[in-house]
């Protein structure tokens, strides 16, 4: 998979809870000139689950991801 600049990837690890978590997210342009926020997320080693945002304006899509991306920093989670 190639990552840019609309594309994160985040772990979260701790041996002691035996806790091992991805959370990715992406901005993608659909079929229809709209932009997509994709959130994909679980256990490291599943196929996890993911849930989709559909926007008309990049800028609404961009301030969910940035949201999301402090909120998942505040828990613990970072770049792999």
């Amino acid at each position: 998979m190639t990552m840019n600049s609309d594309d994160i990837y985040l772990e979260r690890r701790d041996a002691d809870k035996n806790m091992a978590r991805f959370y990715m997210l992406s901005i993608e342009p659909t079929l229809f000139g709209d932009v997509r926020l994709r959130r994909h997320w679980g256990r490291i080693g599943t196929r996890g689950q993911v849930k989709l945002h559909d926007f008309a304006r990049r800028e609404e899509a961009q301030a969910l991801f940035t949201h999301l991306l402090k909120a998942k920093r505040r828990r613990g989670y970072g770049e792999a």
